[in-house]
C-alpha cells in the first residue's frame, strides 16, 4: 500500500477536471449518505469518476485487503475503470480481472492484495471459486453497466459472487438505460435514484439516410463523403457485416478499424488505441463499442444496421452528444425497409454536400517497454524528440501500457523512425520499435 493517500481536489487535478457536473455532485452526496444508489445518466457524461471519488474516500489505508468489487459486464470496461484509478494516484493498489488473458497474470497480480478489484463476472467466479483473496473487508460493492452485468448468461456468476459478499454496506448500480429488473440477490433494497438519462437527448439530432440498395454500401461512402474527415463509429450486428463492410471501405481507399467480440483482445485494443490517436478515423464496431470502452466523443456514429432493441440504439447513440456537446446520429436504411418503433422524430436528411476525405496523418508506432521497465512517457517522449529529431508537433498521443507503449507519428516519418530508433536503450532496456 502505498503511503500517500490524496484529497478530491487533487485527484481531480491530476485528472485536469476542474469542476464536477451536476450529475457527478448529486451522485456524490448520495452514495455518502445512502446504503443502495442507482446511478443512470447517458454514456460519456462522468458515471465512473462519480462513483470511484466517494468509493475511494471509504477505503482504510491500513487494511491490506480487498476493500471494493466493481462488476462490470466486458474486458474493456474493466481496463478503462483500473486505467481511470490508476491515473487519480491515489496510493490505492488496483487490479482489474477478465477473461481473455492468461490466468497466472491475475495470480501474480492478486499475491499481492489490491484495495480496489475490478472483473468480469466470469473471472471473478474463479478467483471466488479458489479462494484467491478474502471477502471479509469488501464493503463496496459497484455493478457497472448493470443492465448488460444481469442479463441471462452472467446470471450464474453474479449470484454466485454477490452471494459470497457478506460484509457490504455499500451497493452501487449505473447504467445508461432504465427498465431493467434487478435481481433479489442483489440486495438493494430501497435504492435512491439519481436519473439524468434525459439530460443529453436534447443535444442529439437522429437523422435517415435512405438507400436505394439493400447492400447500402454505396450510400455509406457517400455519407463518409458528407460527413467529412470528422472521427466516428459505423456500427453493424454482426462480425460478418463488419468484414463486408471493411473489404469495401478498404477498396475505396479509407483506413479503418474493426471491433466486435471474435477478435483476440490484443488486436481489439490496438484497434482501440489506433482510434483514439487518430490513426484512423473510422471505427467499424457491433453493439460491444456501444459502451464501456475508453474512445473519445464522435460528432457522429452511423446506424449501417439496425439494432434489435431499443436499449442497443440508446448506447449506440450515447457515443455521441455526450457531456456538453452536440452529435448526430444517422440511421442508414434501404428504401423498402421499415424503421422499428423505437426510432422516433427522424427525418430524411440530404447527403449531398461533400466534403474531400484526407489520408490520415498519423501511424502507430509499437515500443517493446513500458511501466514494469520503470519507463515513463517523458522518457518515450525524450527518445523521439532527440535521437527521432521530431518536433513537439509531430508528436502524438503517447499510451504507455505495463509492458509496452504505443506512440503516435507522422504517416510520412514512420519508416524512417523505426529505422532509426529500433533497438534504442531506455531506462537499461533495449527496445524494439515497429509500426502496427
Amino acid at each position: 500500500m502505498a503511503n500517500t493517500i490524496k484529497e478530491q481536489q487533487e485527484i481531480l487535478e491530476k485528472l485536469n477536471i476542474f469542476q464536477l457536473n451536476e450529475m457527478q455532485e448529486e451522485s456524490l452526496s448520495v452514495i455518502k449518505n445512502t446504503t443502495n444508489t442507482i446511478i443512470l445518466s447517458p454514456t460519456g457524461t462522468g458515471k465512473t469518476l462519480a462513483f470511484l471519488l466517494p468509493l475511494i474516500e471509504r477505503l482504510d489505508p491500513e487494511c491490506s485487503d480487498v476493500q471494493a468489487l466493481i462488476l462490470v459486464p466486458s474486458r474493456e470496461l474493466a481496463i478503462q475503470i483500473e486505467q481511470v484509478i490508476r491515473n487519480m494516484g491515489t496510493g490505492y493498489k488496483v487490479n482489474a480481472v477478465y477473461g481473455g488473458r492468461a490466468m497466472s497474470k491475475d495470480k501474480i497480480e492478486l499475491k499481492h492484495t489490491p484495495a480496489i478489484l475490478i472483473g468480469t463476472p466470469g473471472r471473478m467466479s474463479d478467483h471466488f471459486l479458489q479462494e484467491r483473496f478474502s471477502t471479509h473487508y469488501i464493503k463496496t460493492l459497484v455493478l457497472d453497466e448493470f443492465d448488460k452485468s444481469l442479463e441471462i448468461g452472467f446470471e450464474d456468476e453474479m449470484h454466485q459472487v454477490i452471494g459470497e459478499l457478506n460484509h457490504v454496506n455499500r451497493r452501487i448500480l449505473t447504467s445508461a438505460t432504465q427498465g431493467v429488473k434487478i435481481p433479489k440477490f442483489v440486495r438493494l433494497d430501497n435504492p435512491v435514484v439519481v436519473n439524468y438519462l434525459n439530460e443529453g437527448s436534447a443535444k442529439l439530432a437522429i437523422k435517415t439516410v435512405v438507400s436505394p440498395s439493400e447492400k447500402k454500401l454505396n450510400t455509406l461512402y457517400e455519407l463518409l463523403e458528407h460527413v467529412g474527415n470528422d472521427p466516428g463509429i459505423i456500427f453493424c450486428n454482426l462480425k460478418d457485416s463488419i468484414q463486408d463492410v471493411s473489404d469495401f471501405l478498404q477498396r475505396k481507399g479509407i483506413s479503418h478499424g474493426c471491433f466486435h467480440g471474435a477478435m483476440e483482445q490484443k488486436d481489439r485494443e490496438r484497434s482501440l488505441i489506433k482510434f483514439r490517436n487518430g490513426t484512423f478515423n473510422v471505427l467499424l464496431a457491433t453493439d460491444l463499442a456501444a459502451r464501456g470502452i475508453d474512445i473519445p466523443e464522435m460528432k457522429y456514429i452511423i446506424h449501417y444496421q439496425l439494432p434489435y432493441k431499443s436499449d442497443e440504439f440508446t448506447h449506440r447513440n450515447g457515443r455521441t452528444a455526450r457531456v456538453n456537446s452536440k452529435g448526430t446520429a444517422y440511421v442508414l436504411k434501404w428504401e423498402k425497409e421499415n424503421l422499428p418503433d423505437f426510432i422516433k422524430n427522424t427525418k430524411n436528411t440530404d447527403i449531398s454536400k461533400k466534403v474531400p476525405l484526407k489520408a490520415n496523418y498519423w501511424q502507430t508506432l509499437f515500443v517493446s517497454g513500458g511501466r514494469k521497465d520503470k519507463i515513463s512517457k517523458g522518457d518515450i517522449a525524450g527518445l523521439f524528440f532527440k535521437q527521432g529529431n521530431l518536433n513537439r508537433d509531430q508528436l502524438g498521443v503517447i499510451e504507455l501500457k505495463q509492458d509496452c507503449t504505443f506512440v503516435a507519428v507522422p504517416a510520412s516519418e514512420a519508416n524512417t523512425l523505426v529505422s532509426t530508433l529500433n533497438n534504442s536503450r531506455l531506462k537499461k532496456k533495449k527496445v524494439r520499435i515497429s509500426i502496427i
